[in-house]
């Protein structure tokens, strides 16, 4: 098969050609990557966090300790599977496998190679594209977290309601910011199609100037900066983990959703994040990171993004991502529920719409003569200057002092210490004086009166 034509990018007329036992095996090579990837990502962040606070982590089971996960799986399957009195049983028992199964159905669209030769058949590497392919990965998003949310309900309990009841928040205040994080992926690649978008990250950007045309990077990450940043956010809480742990926070809801759950529901709940972590990797790789395209400088390599050498900087890719989502948690405290609702709502919110704003007004003047453009965003970089240094800044109210809190507290209140930490003397002192009765020591001829 000519290297030339493998090296191609597959387009949606390639999907949807394949045998059936063609396509049996992309669903089944998905399956697995999940699976591996997630028993891997548990061992991986053991090790991580065990290096980064200075002791061995699991290195008994197996050679380093990789074998770990699939004993801890094993040890759970035996676990007595205890059955809350007052839970919804099908509910109960379907929570964890939505999570679990949205989570694994993400992979489907996520393209992991270029077109290549399998059996003598020319194939893209990937399961299936369609038109709206971004939707149906923010879809499955969406969905796997109802499986918290109807596990804590289900659950018959107060920590696994509160633990869904946040997760519902979560899922509403992040969901926002990441759809709206993607429209500028929409807006520059002009396709929703995740091997579209990945073609159109393999061609650098030419950038004019001063009548030089100068090559630019053509990752989304680099391009639209903060829409990559705001959409990594978003993932981290979208898959629960810290410092936006909070449907989980063990030090106020025990374990919060998974509370009442044991044995294999346990497990499935504890995997099923990290299959989160693993396929959002995978989602920012395809949407920001050049997706399986070789990173520079192995680009310099002519056969760096034929065959299957595509597969390895994916992976690589993905594996990098995995090592952030470990950082983060091993690095950063929790956040409480009100920053984590203000930072969601009042700040990556409108950071988004601002960007939007800007990059469509960038595009709307591509088509200009290079002096239009280089006015028309200096009048707007001054507006922007402008409206940020003039607008109104809301003064807090002075703070009453100490001892004006204490004159203006309603009658009848509890009685304050002193504000002066200065003991006052007791009112019954002098009297208690008074009354007391002098008393005659003799002591020779002098006396006197104590």
């Amino acid at each position: 098969m000519n290297t030339l034509l493998l090296a191609q990018d597959p387009t949606l007329a390639d999907f949807g050609r394949d045998p059936w036992w063609l396509v049996l095996i992309k669903i089944v090579f998905a399956f697995v990557f999940g699976l591996l990837a997630t028993l891997l990502g548990v061992w991986f962040e053991r090790r991580v966090v065990g290096y980064m606070q200075v002791r061995p982590g699991p290195n008994q089971v197996g050679p380093f300790g990789l074998l770990q996960t699939l004993a801890d799986g094993l040890k759970m399957a035996f676990k007595e599977d205890i059955l809350p009195k007052a839970a919804d049983k099908v509910v109960y028992f379907f929570a964890p496998v939505i999570s679990v199964v949205c989570a694994v159905t993400a992979l489907s669209v996520i393209p992991f190679g270029p077109m290549v030769s399998i059996f003598g058949h020319r194939t893209p590497l990937q399961v299936t594209d369609v038109p709206v392919a971004v939707l149906v990965l923010l879809a499955c998003s969406s969905l796997a977290v109802y499986g918290i949310v109807l596990g804590g309900w289900a659950s018959g309990s107060t920590y696994p309601l509160l633990g869904g009841l946040r997760s519902s928040a979560q899922m509403i205040s992040y969901e926002v910011a990441m759809g709206l994080s993607i429209v500028a992926v929409f807006m520059t690649a002009g396709t929703m199609s995740t091997s579209g978008i990945v073609a159109a990250q393999g061609d650098a950007t030419r950038l004019t100037i001063g009548g030089v045309e100068i090559p630019a990077p053509g990752w989304y990450a680099i391009l639209l900066l903060p829409s990559f940043i705001i959409f990594f956010i978003a993932t981290v809480g979208e898959t629960n983990r810290a410092p936006f742990d909070l449907p989980e926070a063990e030090s106020e809801l025990v374990a919060g959703f998974m509370t009442e759950y044991s044995s294999l529901k346990f497990a499935l709940f504890m995997l099923s994040e990290y299959v989160a972590m693993v396929t959002m990797s995978a989602v920012t790789t395809t949407l920001f990171l050049g997706g399986w395209r070789a990173p520079w400088p192995i680009t310099l390599w002519a056969d760096a993004n034929t065959g299957w050498w595509p597969m390895l900087w994916f992976f690589g890719k993905v594996l990098m991502l995995v090592f952030v989502f470990v950082w983060l948690r091993g690095t950063l405290p929790r956040l409480r529920y009100d920053q984590f609702m203000r930072f969601g709502w009042k700040v990556l919110l409108p950071i988004n719409l601002v960007w939007i704003l800007v990059l469509a007004g960038l595009r709307s003047i591509e088509d200009w003569q290079s002096r239009d453009r280089l006015l028309a965003t200096a009048i707007g970089a001054g507006v922007l200057l402008l409206a940020t240094l003039l607008w109104p800044s809301r003064k807090p109210a002075p703070k009453p002092t100490p001892q004006e809190q204490a004159d203006n507290r309603p009658y009848g209140s509890f009685p304050l210490p002193p504000l002066d930490l200065q003991v006052p003397p007791s009112p019954r002192t002098k009297r208690v004086v008074a009354e007391r009765e002098p008393a005659n020591i003799a002591t020779g001829s002098d006396s006197r009166e104590v």
